[in-house]
C-alpha cells in the first residue's frame, strides 16, 4: 500500500458518514433521475433483446442477492468474517448489477406500466410497489455506511463502529425489499 492510498484510507475513515451520505444522494439521484426520464438518452445504445431481458435477469439477480446476504448474515452469526465479507461484498456486486439494469432499462423504457386491472393496481399493486421503493430508499444509507466503516477499517476495528447494527438494519432491508420486488416481477410479467 503506498501513502496516498494510507492517506486517502484515513481521510475515509473519518468520514464515513460524509461519503455515506455523498453516495447515498448520489445513488438515488441517478435512480430518480431515471425513473422521471431526466437522464439524456441519447448517449446510450439500445439493446432491444437486452432490455426485454433486464426483468428476468433482475429477478436472478434478487434471488441471488436474497442467497448471499442469508449466507453472509450465517457466517457472521458463525463468527466466520471472511466468509461474511466474501458473501456481503457478492451481495453488494449482485445489488449493483441490477440497479445498473434497471436503471438502463428505466431511462431508456420508462417505469413499466402495471397490465392488470385497475382495483389490483390501486388497492395491491400500488401500495406495494410504494413500500417496496420506501425500503429500497431508506436501505441505500445503511448498505454504504456498513461498507465504508467495514472496508476503511480492520476487522478489530470494526466493533467500535455502528457496522453492526448498521448491516442489520441494511440485512434486513435488503432481504424485504428483494423479496417484494420478486413479487412486483411476478405481478408484472406471469400473474397479469
Amino acid at each position: 500500500m503506498t501513502i496516498g492510498d494510507t492517506t486517502t484510507r484515513a481521510w475515509a475513515r473519518e468520514h464515513v458518514p460524509v461519503l455515506t451520505a455523498l453516495l447515498s444522494i448520489a445513488s438515488l439521484a441517478l435512480v430518480f433521475g431515471a425513473v422521471f426520464q431526466v437522464i439524456p438518452t441519447t448517449t446510450l445504445p439500445r439493446f432491444g433483446a437486452l432490455l426485454v431481458a433486464i426483468p428476468h435477469l433482475n429477478a436472478a439477480i434478487s434471488l441471488s442477492a436474497i442467497g448471499t446476504i442469508l449466507l453472509g448474515v450465517r457466517e457472521i452469526r458463525r463468527g466466520n468474517v471472511d466468509r461474511h465479507r466474501g458473501f456481503m461484498l457478492a451481495s453488494f456486486a449482485l445489488f449493483a448489477a441490477f440497479l445498473l439494469l434497471y436503471l438502463y432499462r428505466v431511462t431508456l423504457v420508462g417505469p413499466s406500466d402495471f397490465p392488470g386491472p385497475n382495483a389490483v393496481r390501486t388497492y395491491i399493486y400500488l401500495p406495494f410497489l410504494a413500500i417496496h421503493i420506501t425500503l429500497a430508499v431508506i436501505c441505500i444509507p445503511f448498505v454504504f455506511y456498513a461498507l465504508l466503516s467495514a472496508g476503511t477499517r480492520s476487522v478489530s476495528e470494526i466493533y467500535g463502529t455502528n457496522h453492526r447494527r448498521a448491516g442489520r438494519v441494511a440485512a434486513s432491508l435488503w432481504l424485504v425489499s428483494f423479496s417484494m420486488g420478486i413479487v412486483i416481477y411476478a405481478l408484472l410479467y406471469h400473474v397479469y
